[in-house]
């Protein structure tokens, strides 16, 4: 594999050789972002809702979906926008859907699409992939650590879903170098279920700018064999923030752009793409496989 670096803040691209595609080979599209829409500012919610009109698949809304307070009116702000899509989204709750009591207007909007009202968390299939949508507001749903009801649900989900390939998302990542947030090691214990099912990626928002992660353990260990790739896509829409000391594994980071993440999901792997709002030159791309 080659691997052409990218910077901190630049207009970088990283690109990975492989395997010529299958001729006819099946594949599904899973693209989205976090932090998206204020109602005190529509910012950059607008460019990336313009990103999905053109992109076909299914739409991860990856947490922070309506600033500040999540609330009904609020809703209003992001329906405006990424609402345009929203019979083909898929979302994860974040901190600020639940500055709303239960995160009620978050799951009013978007209802069964929204999994359980008292959880928030559920999975659905892709294609041949099987995705976990997960609550990383931990104290709403009974804790995230090791034996709560979400990891519980989490371990029990992986093991009646044995498929090649895995993919999750939710809001606050395990690791980012992102200057506001950072590390969430709440999260680690989703990660131990995630890495012993042998999962392939994971996705995530919180952190308002872009980062790619190499494959790692929970730990945060490089494992070039079973190690999950961890992308965090904060750019929806809301703002950017710059970025804290480079966390280890970390491979490409940006806060130029707003943009998408793009996900190509084949039988056996996977491509990506970051695709930035008009006008805006950074972009991200490469492959990997499934475990």
């Amino acid at each position: 594999m080659t691997l052409v670096p990218g910077s901190l803040a630049g207009h970088a691209e990283s690109r990975y050789s492989g395997p010529s595609p299958v001729k006819d080979e099946p594949t599904w599209v899973l693209v989205g972002a976090g932090d998206i829409a204020d109602c005190r500012g529509l910012g950059g919610a607008e460019a990336t809702a313009k990103l999905l009109d053109q992109i076909p698949g299914t739409v991860m809304a990856v947490g922070d979906l309506a600033y500040p307070d999540g609330s009904k009116e609020n809703f209003v702000c992001y329906d405006k926008t990424w609402g345009r899509a929203k019979s083909r989204t898929r979302p994860s709750p974040g901190n600020h859907e639940f500055h709303a009591s239960g995160a009620a207007p978050y799951f009013d909007y978007f209802g069964v699409l929204a999994g359980e009202p008292k959880t928030g968390y559920y999975s659905y299939d892709l294609g041949s992939w099987h995705i976990v949508v997960l609550n990383s507001e931990c104290k709403d749903v009974g804790g995230c650590e090791s034996g709560s009801p979400q990891q519980r649900w989490l371990r029990a989900d992986l093991a009646s879903h044995p498929v090649a390939c895995t993919l999750a998302y939710w809001h606050k990542p395990l690791f980012s170098s992102g200057s506001a947030h950072g590390n969430d090691l709440a999260m680690k214990p989703l990660w131990d279920a995630l890495y012993d099912a042998n999962a392939d990626v994971v996705v995530n928002g919180h952190d308002h700018d872009y980062e790619r992660f190499a494959l790692q353990t929970p730990d945060g260990v490089s494992d070039a064999v079973r190690g999950i790739r961890e992308f965090v896509v904060g750019t929806g829409g809301k703002n950017l923030r710059p970025f804290g000391t480079a966390k280890p594994n970390s491979e490409v980071r940006d806060f130029s752009a707003f943009g998408v993440l793009k996900l190509i999901l084949k039988p056996n792997g996977y491509d990506w793409q970051f695709i930035p709002e008009e006008g805006k030159t950074f972009t991200d791309s490469g492959s990997g496989v499934c475990h």
